[in-house]
C-alpha cells in the first residue's frame, strides 16, 4: 500500500514567507491543498470559489478548525512546537504500523496511494476536541489537523490511525453523506476508535471516547438507542457530537453530552467484539446492522 506524507511544516514556513495576502491565500489553495484536490472535489469543496468570499477550501479548512492562514503567531506557535517533537517522524512511523496491521489481517484500502497532510489547527475552533481532529472520509486521503500540546501530542498516533480506519472502512462500505443514519455513523466511528485502541491503547483515544463518565454514558446510550434510524447529516450530527458543537455548528440540540455518539458507538463495537469474540479486523467488515443488534446495548 503506496503511502505520500506531504512536507507540510516546510510548505506552512514558506506560507508565512509571503507577505501579500492574496499570494498566500493562493499557495494555501493551489500548493498546500493541490494534493487533496480531489478529496476536496468529491465534498463539493472548489479549491477556489467563484464568487469573492465564497465558499472554498479556505472557509471548509477553517470550519473543520484549521489555523487561518492570516494567524502567524498561531501557525508560528504551533509549528515550532511540531518540529521540535519531530512529529514527521511519527507520521511516517505511524502510517507504517496502522497499513502493516492492516495488509497482515488482510484488509486494504481501495486506491493508488494514501496521501496524509497534518496541519496547524485552530486552538479556539477545537477547544471541546483538545485541540486536534481529522478527516479520513475519503478514501486514499487523511489529513489531520492539531494545535499540538501535551494532552494532544502523544495521542497523535492514535488519531491518524483512528483516520486511517475509516479509509478502511470506506473501502468495503459505501458513505452516503446524506443518507447515513445514526446507527451507521457511531459504528464508523466506534470502529476507528476500536482500531486506535487496538494499536495505540486506550489511555491514547481522544477526548470524544474518554470524557463522559459512566452515568452520561448510560444515559447517552438510552436516548441513542431510540434513534438509531434517524437519517440526514445534520440530524445526525446533533446526536453525535452532543449539544455544544450542534450550537457551535448550528444543529439541533437534543439533550447529549460531547460526542455522545462516539462514546456510544465505541461501546457498542467493543461489546460487539467481546461478545462475538471478533478481532478489530474481522469487525470492521461487519455491517452496521450486525454491529448494532450484535452489541447488545440496544432494545431493538
Amino acid at each position: 500500500m503506496p503511502y505520500k506524507v506531504i512536507d507540510t511544516l516546510n510548505q506552512y514556513q514558506e506560507l508565512l514567507a509571503i507577505t501579500n495576502l492574496e499570494e498566500r491565500k493562493n499557495y494555501f489553495r493551489y500548493t498546500m491543498m493541490k494534493p487533496f484536490e480531489e478529496m476536496w472535489k468529491l465534498i463539493n469543496v472548489p479549491i477556489k470559489a467563484k464568487q469573492e468570499n465564497g465558499y472554498d477550501v479556505l472557509m471548509a479548512t477553517k470550519m473543520l478548525g484549521y489555523a487561518a492562514v492570516t494567524n502567524n503567531k498561531q501557525i508560528q506557535q504551533g509549528l515550532s512546537i511540531l518540529e521540535e517533537n519531530n512529529v514527521y517522524t511519527v507520521v511516517v512511523n505511524t502510517i507504517k504500523n496502522c497499513i502493516e496491521n492492516a495488509s497482515k489481517s488482510g484488509l486494504k484500502v481501495n486506491t493508488d496511494e494514501i496521501t496524509f497532510g497534518l496541519y496547524v489547527a485552530d486552538a479556539d475552533k477545537l477547544k471541546l476536541q483538545k485541540g486536534f481532529s481529522g478527516f479520513g472520509g475519503i478514501p486514499g486521503f487523511i489529513t489531520v489537523n492539531i494545535y499540538p500540546t501535551d494532552y494532544n501530542l502523544p495521542k497523535l498516533p492514535a488519531v491518524i490511525a483512528h483516520e486511517f480506519h475509516h479509509n478502511i472502512r470506506f473501502s468495503y462500505f459505501d458513505w452516503d453523506h446524506g443518507n447515513v443514519s445514526v446507527g451507521d455513523y457511531l459504528v464508523i466511528e466506534g470502529l476507528a476508535d476500536s482500531f486506535a485502541k487496538e494499536l495505540y491503547g486506550i489511555e491514547q483515544l481522544g477526548p470524544w471516547v474518554t470524557s463522559m463518565d459512566k452515568e452520561e454514558l448510560e444515559y447517552s446510550t438510552e436516548v441513542i438507542g431510540e434513534v438509531l434510524d434517524i437519517k440526514g447529516f445534520a440530524e445526525v450530527s446533533s446526536y453525535m457530537f452532543g449539544d455544544e458543537i450542534a450550537a457551535q455548528e448550528g444543529y439541533q440540540s437534543v439533550g447529549l453530552p460531547f460526542c455522545a455518539g462516539y462514546a456510544v458507538g465505541y461501546k457498542a463495537v467493543q461489546s460487539y467484539m467481546k461478545r462475538y469474540n471478533k478481532t478489530i479486523y474481522e469487525a470492521t467488515l461487519a455491517t452496521t446492522d450486525e454491529i448494532i443488534h450484535g452489541c447488545g446495548l440496544f432494545s431493538k
